[in-house]
């Protein structure tokens, strides 16, 4: 079989999550276009329903949001983030400057991820959080915090988020520094609603500098999200004859490191219909079929705008010509799951030459699939997704355990992919 034809890839879950907080945070009405219906950002939508936002859905993913008598902060809450790590971090540090009472709790899965690299900042302004060994549940207690400048040990949009969203509500100036420019839907955002927030770069590093502001109403659209958009562009990279346009992709210069891997590649694929959306840059991608791939290395800066992309490029590194390089990315072992080891250890269930190191691996690639395996996602949806990409390239039978774990972030996957499933030419 060939993937051919055209699809609209689901709404961006990193500005969903943003979207529902600060309309949230403008305290009167806002329009919210191409929300993503995930289990993620739902949790965080409940959340804000408990607090006292009202939500007026227009069509599926079309809504009003409605803040403008939320927020009792006398009670003491529980606020359940799911699986949603972004939902935990986020509102850890907007709910600390706010002086909201509450505790966040999490499924078995996010219960396990670490919490530290939020707790620590935020205690330094002075919120007051306790947790499992810095794991969940988290519980704040309302206090003063006070602006601080920060050095982030690794570049992370959660942290950074976390951190401009307790020194939104904050007296003074909060600064947050980072090594390389992780995501920046949050600044974009805040900029768009009106916040008092600049950015810049200088010896120190890219650093992110907000105070107290008011955020006013504007509507919002929601690009589709180009973690989502990676599977289907390397499926229609590697599966022979295939040739695929996908709609509507957010290409953030911050998110958009997996083009440059295209690039880099040397891979049939170009951008249409560029334009600009509430700030957000968008376009249209077209992939094709390409028999000769060339291997990439990934390292370094490029890290951050592609973190969620490396399992699905390492299976592109399978179908390279060379030797393919991952390296500086050691927060993989800090996801759903271990995902340096866990690549590692199903590639070589097929006989992939693949090295594991501390902080990344090492493919050596043009390997056909033609093994009967049955794989194991940990309840990991990119894990599920790129095993699911290549049982399409695998000769042999695949069965995947666990697979369900996608309806929590991306339900319309197995759609897609049928929508675009033709017959063999």
């Amino acid at each position: 079989m060939v993937l051919k034809g055209e699809i609209i890839i689901p709404p961006d879950k990193s500005i969903s999550h943003r979207a529902l907080i600060f309309s949230a945070l403008t305290k009167s009405r806002v329009k919210i276009k191409n929300l993503s219906k995930g289990a993620d950002c739902i949790s965080t939508l409940k959340i804000f329903e408990k607090l006292g936002v009202k939500y007026e859905f227009l069509s599926e993913r079309d809504l009003i949001s409605d803040s403008s008598f939320w927020l009792n902060s006398n009670g003491n809450y529980t606020f359940d983030c799911g699986n949603s790590g972004t939902t935990t971090r986020l509102l850890t540090g907007l709910f600390s400057g706010l002086k909201i009472n509450c505790t966040l709790v999490g499924d078995e899965s996010l219960s396990k991820r670490p919490m530290k690299r939020i707790i620590e900042p935020l205690s330094l302004m002075g919120a007051k959080i306790t947790s499992n060994d810095n794991k969940l549940p988290l519980s704040i207690e309302g206090a003063d915090l006070n602006p601080i400048i920060y050095h982030s040990p690794i570049s992370s949009a959660q942290v950074k988020s976390a951190l401009l969203l307790a020194g939104l509500n904050t007296k003074g100036k909060t600064r947050v520094y980072e090594k390389t420019l992780s995501r920046n839907h949050s600044e974009i955002m805040l900029k768009y609603l009106g916040a008092n927030i600049i950015t810049g770069r200088d010896e120190q590093g890219f650093y992110t500098e907000i105070e107290k502001s008011n955020l006013i109403s504007k509507d919002i659209e929601i690009p589709g999200d180009i973690s989502s958009a990676a599977f289907f562009m390397v499926a229609g990279a590697i599966i022979p004859n295939s040739e695929i346009l996908i709609k509507n992709v957010g290409i953030n210069p911050t998110r958009s490191g997996i083009i440059d891997i295209f690039k880099q590649s040397e891979i049939d694929f170009e951008l249409i219909n560029e334009r600009n959306i509430a700030n957000e840059l968008i376009a249209d991608i077209k992939v094709k079929y390409t028999p000769e791939i060339k291997p990439f290395k990934i390292e370094g800066d490029i890290i951050p705008r592609l973190i969620d992309e490396i399992p699905i490029l390492a299976l592109l590194a399978t179908q390279a010509q060379g030797e393919s390089i991952v390296k500086d990315a050691t927060d993989l072992r800090n996801k759903e799951s271990d995902r340096i080891k866990t690549i590692c250890d199903t590639f070589k269930l097929f006989e992939v030459d693949i090295e594991e190191n501390t902080n990344g691996f090492i493919i050596e690639g043009k390997k056909d699939f033609n093994k009967d395996v049955t794989l194991q996602t940990y309840l990991d949806h990119r894990l599920a997704m790129t095993y699911y990409i290549l049982s399409l390239i695998n000769k042999g039978n695949t069965e995947i355990k666990g697979f369900e774990c996608t309806n929590t972030s991306f339900p319309e996957f197995l759609d897609l992919i049928n929508k675009l499933t033709v017959s063999d030419i």
